[in-house]
């Protein structure tokens, strides 16, 4: 049976340390998941390690947007809106749970970046490259019918709008599925495993990895024929273990999104909008929230801990109060924001904005594959060139055969619904029985939405331990959550929960606020943590919390 639970830490250890694998993966990003199950779906023993939690880089603090690539139109990659436009059908098709239709408008003002000609030029193109369905395709508004259906937006020298399809995700969440599928078929897949060196053959041909788990100190050798780097912001740290950062290299820069309560910005349209400067803004509704992004600067800090500054907020509260004039947004309107870094692979002589987000496949003289650049919505095809390669290697080298990608048409974990439009009808069907159970619409609601086909499992949970909620002081929903999440998504510590399996800290700050020291205190006694070991996972919550409001003065 598949085991992707954090109460079986050690035997996830050993049954990566019995075998030599035949795959093993570094990172557990949405790259790292993708290639896990591409590469184990086609038959090949495969294991993954995460120095941190899953997704807990880049690949929970994105826009939260699969997009269909229309800002590559304007850079006139075609083959990309192409691309992009197909692949975004495929994730939502098999994760219709975590991936939600949302029609975005792009009004255009006089004197603005786009035109009434251009913009329904370059939607009906973007239509046709990215073989939008027709239920979906664009169409025009006029000034009148944009502000009824936005009011907020700048009506001085508003010309009209276009409205077009673009999918909303939980990009945290829709990582860990693909993980979670990963696994069901056979990966192994084990977070807080650093990489801290590399194994090689006499030869100088990579072997395996020496591993640490970053809750005990606890080194382990692991050991695979073939080894892919899908480190995301720190693929170059792997690639200067091996020695084979040579050539092209990362290009981080990052982006600050900042989230409003809906009372204080009351937007009921997705916007996508650009500023005076020309960059490209979404303003969108989530929930009870309202949020905004994204920046686009250079950065050279803490990798592993980007954060918000002062410029950054007020480059966001600039353009908020430049689109949307009547808010009046003001910092201590922001309830919360998070920061998030692209590695992009280095051009000469581009600007961030204007550089490539292509993927590219970097082989060393060790044999490490190193996949770099890349975005949220190409993770199945970029996954499907990675394994490629592997499996052409093993091919010339061992003359094993394996079959071609199968992941075009696989749920991922949650997604078992009949697609899109089964989903519809499971959704209604599963909210009812939420409802029997004694649960509130909206957190059925909520619960189906998010955990898709897995739901029964957190029914379960919340019907059999109300009594147990009730003794540890957690509310009874958010305990039955917790309780998944530790036993079926491997969460570890405190921010695993509330950022990456709930995505509280962001969208729903006070509720973290007002059960941390009980969750806490819950996780402590499961793990039977030391007093040290809970003050430090206590400290990293509270520092995030602080984080999220409150920016840093200093370059960061």
């Amino acid at each position: 049976m598949a085991v992707f639970s954090s109460y079986q830490r050690e035997e996830l250890f050993s049954k990566l340390e019995k075998d030599t694998l035949d795959l093993l993966v570094i990172g557990g990003g949405i790259t790292g998941s993708g290639i896990a199950l591409d590469a184990t779906t086609r038959g090949l023993q495969v294991g993954v390690v995460e120095m941190q939690d899953y997704a807990a880089g880049t690949s929970s603090r994105s826009t939260k947007l699969v997009h269909g690539g229309l800002r590559y139109l304007k850079q006139f990659e075609v083959k990309m809106v192409a691309e992009v436009g197909k692949e975004r059908a495929i994730v939502y098709e098999n994760g219709p749970h975590v991936t939600t239709p949302e029609w975005m408008m792009l009004p255009f003002h006089k004197g603005g970046t786009f035109g009434t000609f251009t913009t329904n030029i370059g939607l009906r193109v973007y239509d046709f490259l990215a073989g939008v369905k027709r239920s979906e395709r664009r169409f025009m508004l006029s000034a009148e019918k944009a502000l009824e259906k936005e009011p907020l937006v700048k009506k001085d020298g508003l010309k009209g709008a276009g409205i077009y399809v673009e999918y909303k995700t939980d990009d945290a969440r829709l990582t860990i599925e693909v993980m979670k599928k990963a696994v069901e078929k056979g990966a192994t897949a084990v977070n807080y495993a650093k990489v801290v060196d590399f194994i090689y053959d006499q030869s100088g041909k990579l072997i395996g990895a020496i591993v640490e788990d970053q809750t005990n100190g606890k080194t382990h050798l692991i050991y695979a024929k073939k080894i892919i780097n899908a480190g995301g912001p720190w693929v170059d740290d792997l690639r200067e273990i091996d020695g084979s950062k040579k050539g092209k290299s990362l290009h981080l820069t990052k982006g600050v999104h900042l989230v409003f309560s809906k009372d204080r910005f009351p937007l009921q349209q997705a916007i996508y909008f650009d500023t005076p400067d020309g960059r490209m803004i979404f303003a969108i509704p989530r929930d009870n929230k309202t949020y905004v992004g994204t920046t686009d600067t250079t950065y050279d800090g803490n990798v592993a801990h980007p954060t918000m500054t002062e410029a950054d907020r007020d480059y966001v509260l600039k353009a908020i109060n430049y689109m949307f004039p009547m808010v009046n947004m003001k910092p201590e309107d922001v309830e919360s924001s998070w920061a998030g870094l692209r590695p992009l692979i280095a051009e000469d002589g581009k600007n961030p904005g204007e550089i490539s987000r292509k993927d590219e496949i970097f082989i060393s003289n060790s044999g490490l594959i190193s996949m770099a650049g890349g975005k949220l919505t190409g993770y199945r095809k970029m996954a499907e060139q990675a394994v490629d390669t592997v499996v052409n290697q093993f091919k010339e080298e061992e003359n094993i055969l394996y079959s071609k990608s199968e992941t075009k048409h696989l749920p991922i974990s949650g997604g078992e619904v009949g697609g899109s439009n089964g989903f519809k009808q499971f959704k209604k069907e599963k909210v009812q029985q939420g409802l029997e159970l004694g649960l509130s619409e909206e957190s059925a609601t909520n619960l189906v939405q998010t955990y898709g086909s897995n739901v029964d499992i957190l029914f379960s949970l919340y019907k059999e331990k109300q009594e147990e909620a009730t003794n540890v002081n957690i509310d009874p929903v958010l305990f039955a959550e917790l309780q998944y999440a530790l036993e079926y998504e491997q969460a570890y510590k405190p921010v695993d929960f509330f950022i990456r399996r709930t995505g509280a800290l962001f969208f729903d700050i006070n509720l973290v606020r007002d059960h941390k020291d009980s969750v806490i205190e819950y996780m402590a006694n499961t793990f039977d943590w030391s007093n040290e070991q809970k003050e430090i996972y206590r400290d990293e919550l509270e520092q995030l919390l602080v984080e999220a409001v409150t920016p840093t003065s200093s370059k960061a």
